[in-house]
């Protein structure tokens, strides 16, 4: 009986002791990545919900585009109010009918025509506003995450200055050092101090306007993405034309050209036609009354109109060519701002920054034995510390040229997927 429940009991710690091996460990705070920030933001954000509401205004102004003008109701009253036979209402003669007007020219098609255009360019807009809205929450979170690590980093010099205090003032104790530099390292210590206050600050300001953008709260970010350096995208000038830039450019030249076709159909005049019925009081008579009016262009003949319109035409294609020359520019100055924050990011994170640790470590040991001298070790900090704030501010110029490069490169949607 005894055999029985001590085994009972050595499996149930055997089970017991299993269980503890094969149970997962805890997870520590969960990693925010930058694609599920990108499809954070993507899910609900005000500057989408704009663009959307631009694509449907321009689709309801096609609709109004395709309307016919509304007829219009005539009511007449002749011979009233006069003298003799034709005081008060004896003599009057009272016409009731409906007037039609028609438009000439091709005006519907032009307005229809314009609408179609609008909305081809409030669907750019709205992919432009998703590019945008990618760009500024990269950007974002790449400042949160470079805020992140200028903590780790002011918070290791702070317990640097820390122990450099604490061998200034044995040495100070013992007489191997004078007392001023043990006040030259209390000083570089709230130096320090302050460093980690300014940069927890500025890590809280940026985690805040993540959290804002995303609408979420944000803890850790994915520093590993942060630190990697990928190759340099290239692009040459021809894929420029079919970027997001040059279909809007050409958007908006179509627009224009649209507007001209509209004041040219303007200058035609339209037709009113109408047909009334005329009661004659004097024989209760009834009588058909026809009419038709056209307007007389001798003021205003619409040539004014159309120059603005030709104008505004060419306006927008400068503006098209003006447009994608920035882009070629500013194509160029991401790969080449890319290009240098990436090479600055290898060599400090790398060959520098070891010799600096390297440096910085055989300063602390031969200060500690008396054999350098306090400025020798200040100066191999200060030079850690910004060899390792070089690293940060190139790789976050570095993130943020590829963001650029990749907002300015995206490819406009083909008219298939665009069309409705």
């Amino acid at each position: 009986m005894h055999r029985i429940i001590a085994a009972i009991m050595v499996a149930g710690v055997c089970a017991s002791s299993l269980q503890a091996q094969t149970r997962p460990p805890v997870s520590a705070e969960p990693v925010l990545t930058l694609a599920e920030a990108l499809a954070r933001a993507g899910a609900s954000s005000p500057f989408q919900d704009a663009a959307s509401a631009g694509v449907r205004a321009a689709e309801a102004q096609r609709r109004v585009a395709a309307l016919r003008p509304n007829p219009s109701i005539i009511a007449e009253a002749e011979n009233v109010a006069g003298t003799g036979i034709y005081r008060g209402l004896r003599s009057s003669e009272t016409t009731v009918g409906v007037a039609m007007p028609l438009e000439r020219g091709g005006k519907r098609g032009a307005r229809i025509a314009l609408a179609e255009a609008q909305i081809g360019r409030a669907s750019l807009q709205a992919d432009i506003a998703r590019a945008d809205l990618r760009l500024r929450v990269t950007q974002t979170y790449l400042v949160a995450v470079a805020a992140q690590r200028r903590i780790g980093v002011a918070r290791d010099q702070l317990g640097i200055a820390t122990e450099v205090l604490r061998a200034a003032s044995v040495r100070v104790r013992a007489g191997r050092a004078s007392p001023l530099e043990e006040q030259r390292a209390d000083v570089a210590r709230v130096a320090a101090y302050g460093a980690v206050e300014r940069a927890e600050r500025s890590a809280a300001v940026a985690s805040t306007n993540l959290a804002r953008l995303l609408g979420i709260p944000v803890g850790m970010l994915d520093e590993a993405w942060f630190q990697r350096v990928d190759a340099i995208r290239q692009s040459d000038a021809s894929g420029t034309a079919s970027t997001l830039t040059a279909a809007a450019a050409r958007a908006d030249l179509d627009t224009t050209t649209a507007q001209v076709r509209l004041a040219q159909s303007q200058r035609v005049p339209d037709l009113t036609l109408s047909a009334s019925a005329r009661r004659l009081e004097q024989t209760n008579d009834v009588a058909a009354v026809f009419g038709v009016s056209i307007p007389l262009t001798v003021f205003n003949g619409g040539r004014s109109a159309v120059a603005v319109a030709d104008a505004q035409r060419d306006q927008s294609d400068a503006l098209r060519r003006v447009a994608l020359l920035d882009a070629e520019q500013g194509i160029a100055d991401a790969q080449a701002d890319a290009a240098n924050a990436a090479t600055t990011a290898r060599n400090a994170a790398g060959p520098a920054l070891d010799a600096a640790k390297e440096a910085a470590r055989i300063a602390r040991i031969g200060y500690r034995e008396g054999k350098f001298g306090q400025l020798d070790l200040l100066d191999a900090e200060r030079t850690l510390l910004d060899t390792r704030t070089a690293a940060i501010d190139a790789l976050a110029a570095y993130h943020d040229a590829q963001a650029r490069l990749e907002r300015l490169t995206t490819a406009a949607p083909s008219p298939k997927d665009t069309d409705r």
